[in-house]
């Protein structure tokens, strides 16, 4: 289970990459201080609130860390090179990491568990399985369906993948490109925050936290095609699996060579990913 726990994380990490590529078509490496973001405001407000008000609160919290990002960072910029946007991603995280140190400290921090406690367990035949992780994959699969119904059936959302696919034919279409890439970063902010919150009680958290998520997000994204979130489940629960597996044959020291081997290889040799997705070709043009 703990192959399907931890890529059920990277795969909700993942999600928060395609809501972004999806509405502008850039790669967010920010995204793990999201997540890193709604753990640590839920820790935080859950010592004066009862915790689904904390957890919601951090949501809050986040988008409009989410929102101000794109607008201080994303806005001003006029055709910005991928390149480019990749390098000021990359600050904005090492900047929400220092201001989360300087606010938190270096101590790691948790949640309670949602229901049960750490040596609870539920009996799935013959396996035993943490209530926290239900909590998870629940979370997760509601998050995959909603945006997924949202892209496809929402008058929005079709605005904000309009958006992605041509800025300048959207705007002609009276589609407010700003409103719509700023909403992006608000719907990523969010559910980084809710998954934050969800995953905290089990691999806790910390200000430098948010940095291997990211990594193991994108490799996420990649592996399964960027903009497709159905696809980023399986793929989060292929790196899941193969992590847990590889460390029957390596020192758990080496576990983050999976991901990154993972991600090197698909780069070279199947840029669009496992799941075929056209979208995701455009990574050849780094």
């Amino acid at each position: 289970m703990a192959g399907i726990t931890y890529g059920t994380i990277y795969a909700i990490v993942a999600i928060g990459f395609n809501i972004i590529y999806n509405a502008t078509g850039i790669i967010n490496f920010a995204q793990g201080e999201f997540v890193m973001l709604g753990g640590m405001a839920a820790v935080t407000l859950s010592r004066f609130l009862p915790l689904p008000m904390a957890i919601l609160g951090a949501v809050a919290i986040t988008m409009v860390v989410g929102a101000v990002i794109e607008i201080l960072f994303i806005r001003w910029l006029r055709g910005p090179s991928v390149l480019r946007m990749i390098i000021i991603t990359i600050g904005v995280s090492i900047l929400v990491r220092e201001i989360a140190l300087h606010v938190w400290g270096e101590s790691v921090r948790a949640l309670p568990y949602f229901t049960g406690s750490s040596v609870s367990s539920i009996n799935l035949g013959s396996v035993y399985v943490s209530p926290q992780v239900l909590w998870v994959v629940g979370v997760s699969a509601v998050a995959v369906g909603a945006l997924s119904a949202f892209f496809s059936y929402t008058m929005l959302g079709r605005q904000m993948r309009a958006c992605a696919a041509n800025r300048d034919a959207a705007r002609l279409c009276g589609v407010n490109v700003s409103n719509m890439v700023t909403l992006s970063f608000m719907l990523s902010a969010a559910i980084g925050a809710l998954g934050g919150a969800v995953v905290c009680p089990i691999t806790y958290v910390h200000y430098d936290s948010g940095t291997p998520l990211a990594i193991k997000g994108f490799t996420v994204a990649i592996l399964g095609g960027l903009g497709n979130s159905m696809a980023a489940v399986g793929a989060g629960m292929i790196l899941g699996i193969l992590e847990s597996f590889s460390i029957w044959v390596l020192p758990a020291a080496y576990k983050e060579v999976v991901s990154i081997s993972i991600l090197l290889l698909i780069l070279f040799v199947r840029p669009s990913g496992i799941f075929g997705s056209a979208e995701a070709s455009r990574l050849k043009e780094f």
